[in-house]
């Protein structure tokens, strides 16, 4: 395949730095953004002019389309946008300020509608391309302790799946990625609510020793990332891709239960039709 250029959200640490470590070594340009200076300079010293760094926070709406028609401008075109920012946030739900759930969503989703709403207009421009999203299988299988964080990728999830029936006429495919615990450091930076006595020994305070946990994440972040650049060479472009034993049992379990749930309803459900 021909030198794509790619605009990754957070590739300072974790799957978007090993996504962008990937692409810079095989040949393609990466404009990436983060909030670590350091880490971006330090990426740039590596591969040159084919990394565009730009310091970053998706939750300024402005910054974000600012920063994204730049790097079109300087690049000359974007093919693929992958939407990576984002951070766990585990407790339960009463536990956390109404400060830590807006900031919260400002970057796990509306910053990702925003980025995806200001990199439309170039892709449009260019007859194609790709829009990646990072989520989770929580995007699918919500669990105790995990309230607000599969808020927000339940919606995310919401937002691209119908998006990428709105764009799939200019030639753009949208791909929602969903993976299953990976050993990049998500759960030691992950924020924790805190506790309230009131939830001690519930389901909800399992996660409290989530930055501790010795158990090792099942994923390979380089085969994760492999998997993701992979997708997006995919025609048509899949709109969902599961990645991780743990993310396809549980997003299974998930959908099973919940189609289960409401199998029974079809006459309840078609009861309160206007009859004549």
């Amino acid at each position: 395949m021909s030198t794509r250029t790619w605009f990754i959200t957070g590739v300072t640490s974790g799957l978007g730095r090993e996504i962008a470590a990937q692409l810079l070594e095989r040949g393609d340009r990466v404009a990436g953004t983060g909030r670590n200076t350091d880490a971006l300079h330090e990426i740039a010293a590596t591969y040159g002019d084919a990394f565009w760094p730009a310091e970053l926070d998706v939750t300024d709406t402005d910054a974000v389309r600012t920063t994204i028609d730049r790097a079109a401008a300087e690049l000359g075109r974007l093919d693929v946008v992958v939407n990576n920012a984002g951070y766990g946030m585990f407790g339960a739900a009463e536990e956390f300020t109404d400060a830590q759930i807006a900031h919260h969503l400002a970057t796990n989703l509306t910053g990702s509608i925003t980025v995806a709403r200001a990199a439309l207009p170039h892709l449009r421009a260019n007859h194609g391309g790709r829009i990646v999203q990072i989520s989770t299988y929580g995007g699918q299988a919500a669990g105790p302790g995990g309230s607000l964080y599969s808020a927000g990728k339940f919606g995310i999830e919401g937002f691209m799946e119908a998006l990428a029936a709105e764009v799939a006429p200019f030639g753009i495919g949208v791909t929602i990625i969903e993976p299953g615990g990976t050993a990049t450091g998500f759960r030691r930076n992950a924020v924790l609510s805190t506790p309230m006595t009131a939830y001690d020994g519930t389901p909800a305070a399992m996660v409290r020793g989530l930055p501790a946990s010795t158990r090792p994440s099942p994923g390979d972040p380089v085969k994760v990332a492999a998997a993701i650049i992979a997708a997006t060479e995919a025609e048509p472009a899949p709109l969902r891709i599961v990645l991780g034993s743990d993310a396809y049992q549980y997003t299974c379990q998930a959908l099973t239960e919940r189609l289960a749930g409401i199998a029974d309803q079809r006459d309840s459900a078609a009861a309160v039709d206007i009859t004549d």
